[in-house]
């Protein structure tokens, strides 16, 4: 014969078992939802950056073009690109700046790409290259 008090001792343990699984996979799925949200963030980042470095390639090709590095002489065309630098809806970058410094001595000129990522407290971001006319 059975005994009923040990048949109440088990009341519950099964819903127990189940709210704990179920507690686990939910902090599973939460960390998978944030893995996600980081992984469209760096994905992000990453076309912000490879657009800088087109748009700095861009200016390198209208110094390569005019045969010049000297930025006073291409002063319409640096106001042009910083224009499409700064224009984030059209192929341009979140509060996107974009600087040509003066030559050196040795003929090379930085240029600078600058923006700020869309997103909470983000630091701004820089991609700088340079060019050197033989």
């Amino acid at each position: 014969m059975h005994n009923p008090a040990n048949k109440n001792d088990q009341k519950g343990a099964l819903l127990l078992e189940v709210l704990i699984s179920m507690l686990i996979f939910s902090f599973a799925l939460l960390g998978l939802v944030a893995m996600m949200a980081r992984a469209v963030q760096f994905s992000v980042d990453a076309e912000d950056r490879n657009r800088a470095a087109l748009l700095a390639n861009e200016m390198v090709s209208t110094m390569w073009a005019q045969k010049t590095v000297n930025a006073s002489s291409l002063s319409s065309e640096i106001t042009a690109w910083q224009s499409r630098v700064a224009d984030a809806t059209a192929s341009g970058l979140p509060s996107g700046t974009g600087t040509v410094g003066a030559a050196n001595g040795d003929g090379v000129v930085a240029i600078t790409v600058t923006w700020s990522p869309v997103g909470p407290s983000s630091p701004d971001h820089t991609y700088v290259t340079q060019v050197v006319m033989p």
